[in-house]
């Protein structure tokens, strides 16, 4: 099944050079794919992975690895951003 998987901020770097000018790429996933296998390739470290989105709903960590994707979820993931 197709995806769209996003990574933003300085998790962007751990995509493909081609897609971080638009800091998302379309992934074949195996159905039923859950969030975290989907991005054990990438190598994201646990600590940068802070808001995970699937379809714009926010997914807990610890429900990561149960939740399971569908044909043409959308995930999106941002590491914790500080300002002030």
């Amino acid at each position: 099944m197709k995806i769209t998987f996003k990574l933003y901020a300085t998790l962007a770097d751990h995509l493909p050079p081609e897609a971080r000018r638009t800091n998302q790429i379309q992934l074949e996933v195996e159905d039923g794919a859950t969030i975290d296998q989907v991005t054990a390739p990438f190598g994201l470290p646990p600590k940068l992975v802070h808001l995970v989105l699937v379809n714009g709903h926010y997914v807990a960590p610890q429900d990561r690895g149960q939740h399971r994707l569908c044909e043409g979820d959308v995930l999106a993931i941002w590491p914790p951003i500080a300002g002030g």
